[in-house]
């Protein structure tokens, strides 16, 4: 899987309001800064994260952005789908929709089966799970995996 900066930067615009204390809004500018996140890009995503009901904007001088429920109800999944769609597709489309001839005819649940593991792991970790910098134990198990941190 890739993982986008607009993704990336969605995430981290997320577990700031979750980790800023109290329940003012959080100027743009702010969130920007803290996470070292391009202002434009930012006010971009903040955009497409309000139109999901993930955040909410308050207008005028003490206006901002905060979340729009409580951080432990808005999973990193919640973030991805609400800027970049569904977690897996294959060439524009779900993976079920898929199907292919001969010698590759398996192949479909390959990537239905890609899906459903990234599915195990974004759709268990909340906002607030970042922010607090505690993972579930199955996410934190798999972190921890030597063969994990390994590119290839």
């Amino acid at each position: 899987m890739r993982i986008s900066a607009k993704a990336d930067y969605a995430v981290r615009a997320a577990v700031e309001l979750a980790a800023t204390p109290g329940e003012r809004p959080v100027k743009a500018e702010l969130i920007a800064k803290a996470q070292e996140i391009p202002l434009n890009f930012l006010e971009n995503i903040l955009g497409e994260l309000r139109h999901a009901g993930i955040v909410r904007s308050h207008r005028g001088a003490e206006g901002g952005f905060r979340l729009a429920r409580p951080p432990d109800r808005i999973t990193i999944a919640d973030i991805i789908r609400a800027v970049e769609g569904p977690l897996a597709s294959v060439r524009g489309g779900p993976p079920e929709e898929t199907s292919y001839p001969g010698a590759s005819e398996a192949l479909p649940r390959v990537w239905i089966a890609v899906r459903a593991n990234l599915r195990k792991v974004v759709e268990h970790v909340t906002v607030a799970d970042v922010a607090g910098g505690k993972l579930p134990a199955p996410i934190e198990r798999l972190a921890k995996d030597p063969e994990a941190w390994l590119t290839r």
